[in-house]
């Protein structure tokens, strides 16, 4: 079975195309953090189609950010740059900024893991949210026309440190950032995407055994990579300032059925077992909050919804302030300092 049917078997609906808009890409510079992951190396793929004026791409992963660099020379005939730094780093992400002058910046660089960055706030911290801050800061001097941010249903009533890292940087995001149009797209799990569950799955599938499910009522939605990136990119494309955009995943899947699909799949008779929750997850996840379902309005297999309430400068930079002088501290600290900064973050214990 090709990988496209099998995602068709397990999404329950066929694969979404759209075509790359062109309009937003062409004779344009972009700029690419988080180049090399998953998400950021389809959104490459997919820009490199179109006759750019140059692409950039910033990862801190070395090796694959050489992979790639390596297939768009040999497949695409664009202008392109890699450079190895780190979002946190403020004074590079301005440097590489006054440098390349990118139109549009597509902000994927993130921790995403929510079991690890319950163990290690200070580093959701450190790349989610001053990461972000420093590059829409770059981008705001640089006088990019274009920054959107790649978040998560879990950034929604988070109960994450990701989650409410990510909540975070949509506030950031929200914020005046001049000329520049800042935007932020939501969405869920990511099929294929390194660190989500169907990969997970087939290499215990391909080890005889048990799958481990954390938990039979468990539902998640997903996409594919290449779905989830042509969304982003007809969201920025649609894009005015303070908007968010959530993309239309179809109906949440059972994580257990998932499973038992991919099992059956294989022919074999391989266990499950359940494993129980780990730190930070829910049982399911939404993609609006309340307030903002008021304000949503379908814009194809998007919904676009204008932010309605920002933080005032002041209180920005207070949150902001307390966020950094956390590092110094305990993950405790830095755990009582998010809650502070997002009050909507429930809960979250420190390993």
């Amino acid at each position: 079975m090709k990988q496209s049917d099998l995602y068709a078997l397990l999404l329950g609906r066929q694969e979404i195309q759209l075509p790359v808009p062109k309009e937003l890409l062409e004779n344009k510079r972009i700029l690419v953090t988080g180049g090399a992951g998953s998400i950021g190396s389809e959104l490459c793929r997919q820009i490199a189609s179109v006759p750019v004026r140059e692409l950039t791409i910033i990862d801190i992963s070395e090796n694959n950010a050489y992979a790639l660099q390596q297939e768009l020379q040999t497949a695409r005939k664009i202008p392109l740059s890699v450079e190895i730094a780190s979002v946190r780093d403020q004074q590079q992400m301005f440097r590489l900024f006054e440098k390349h002058r990118p139109d549009v910046v597509f902000h994927a660089a993130a921790h995403k893991h929510v079991p690890l960055m319950e163990a290690c706030p200070g580093e959701a911290i450190k790349n989610n949210i001053f990461g972000t801050l420093h590059v829409l800061k770059a981008a705001k001097h640089a006088s990019s026309e274009r920054f959107l941010l790649i978040s998560t249903d879990k950034a929604v009533y988070p109960s994450s440190v990701m989650g409410a890292s990510k909540r975070f940087a949509e506030v950031l995001t929200a914020q005046d950032w001049g000329k520049t149009i800042c935007t932020t797209v939501r969405f869920g799990n990511v099929m294929g995407s390194a660190g989500s569950v169907l990969p997970l799955f087939q290499r215990q599938i391909d080890e005889g055994g048990p799958v481990s499910v954390t938990d039979p009522r468990m539902v998640r939605y997903f996409m594919t990579i290449p779905e989830a990136v042509s969304l982003v990119l007809q969201a920025a494309a649609q894009a005015e300032s303070r908007e968010l955009f959530v993309l239309d995943m179809g109906a949440p899947i059972s994580i257990l059925s998932l499973a038992q699909a991919l099992i059956r799949h294989t022919g074999k008779d391989i266990p499950i077992q359940f494993i129980g929750l780990r730190p930070g997850e829910k049982l399911s996840e939404e993609l609006l909050t309340a307030d903002e379902k008021k304000y949503a309005v379908p814009t194809g297999r998007l919904l676009r919804i204008q932010v309605q309430h920002t933080v005032s400068e002041d209180k920005l930079q207070n949150l902001l302030l307390l966020l950094e002088s956390s590092l110094s501290g305990t993950p405790q600290r830095q755990v009582s300092a998010l809650h502070e900064a997002v009050p909507e973050f429930t809960s979250s214990p420190v390993v």
